[in-house]
């Protein structure tokens, strides 16, 4: 393992993680992250399903605003003390039948971010025939049923919209590391459809990943490059292990901003 002494705990899941705020660490020069697809160039379906989506995000802003909430304050309702690093909830929020799971948390915060949603799909709801990478380290990753892949982070401000998206190395969310393509095959698969802790939350995060999904897809991709550049530049590190690469890129994200895209488009086409 190259970089930074590991900080991490046995725990399911781990806890250490980034901030995309110019915190984390990266040594060398990476290539930026590019446009994502314009959504011109979307497919008519899958266009389609960022309307729907977008129709789904602003249901759910409605129900929590009418009740004085946002999609932060409702995760962290009735958790008790918001402690850095811990899971919220702390058991993290999994469904049983589409096997994907999120967790909110926060550390060394940014001057906007109030925290960040990660989001997982699990090995028994992935395409099948899907497997990780060979893990050539030394450091054993998750296996069988048991293995998960990060799919994308979200960024949030204290008042509960979203700042950006962004994608990370494996040591940060210690799960197993999968193709980009293979992700982003995971991406329509994932969906939380329970009412713990909170039906809109859990309704509004499967939706972001539906309305984002340009943006998710241009991410995953820039970070296997950035992974295979960095494995370049650093011979005889295990990259996936490495410390000194934490966040692989980032995207801001304004959910009236793509509406307000949708819609223009829509009138462009009419």
């Amino acid at each position: 393992m190259c970089g930074e002494e590991s900080l991490r705990r046995e725990e399911p899941l781990r806890r250490q993680e980034v901030v995309p705020e110019g915190e984390h660490r990266q040594s060398g020069r990476m290539p930026a992250v590019p446009r994502p697809a314009p959504l011109d160039a979307v497919a008519a379906a899958d266009l389609a399903a960022m309307r729907e989506a977008a129709a789904e995000l602003q249901e759910c802003r409605r129900v929590l605003t009418k009740a004085g909430l946002d999609v932060v304050s409702e995760v962290l309702r009735g958790q008790g003390d918001f402690v850095e690093y811990e899971h919220y909830p702390h058991d993290d929020v999994f469904d049983a039948d589409s096997h994907a799971q999120y967790y909110y948390h926060a550390h060394r915060g940014g001057a906007r971010e109030h925290g960040h949603f990660h989001t997982f799909l699990r090995a028994p709801g992935m395409p099948p025939g899907t497997a990780p990478v060979e893990n050539t380290g030394t450091e054993p990753w998750p296996q069988g049923d048991a293995a998960l892949s990060h799919l994308v982070a979200i960024s949030m401000d204290a008042w509960g919209e979203p700042l950006a998206l962004f994608a990370v190395n494996r040591w940060v969310t210690g799960d197993a590391w999968y193709r980009a393509g293979d992700v982003v095959a995971m991406l329509d698969r994932f969906g939380i459809d329970h009412a713990w802790p909170s039906w809109p939350v859990n309704r509004w995060i499967t939706a972001m990943l539906r309305l984002f999904r340009p943006e998710i897809e241009t991410l995953l991709r820039h970070r296997d490059r950035v992974v295979e550049l960095w494995a370049q530049a650093h011979p005889g590190c295990d990259v996936f292990e490495d410390r000194r690469l934490e966040v692989t890129g980032s995207l801001p994200v304004s959910i009236e901003g793509r509406i307000r895209a949708l819609d223009r488009l829509r009138a462009r086409s009419a």
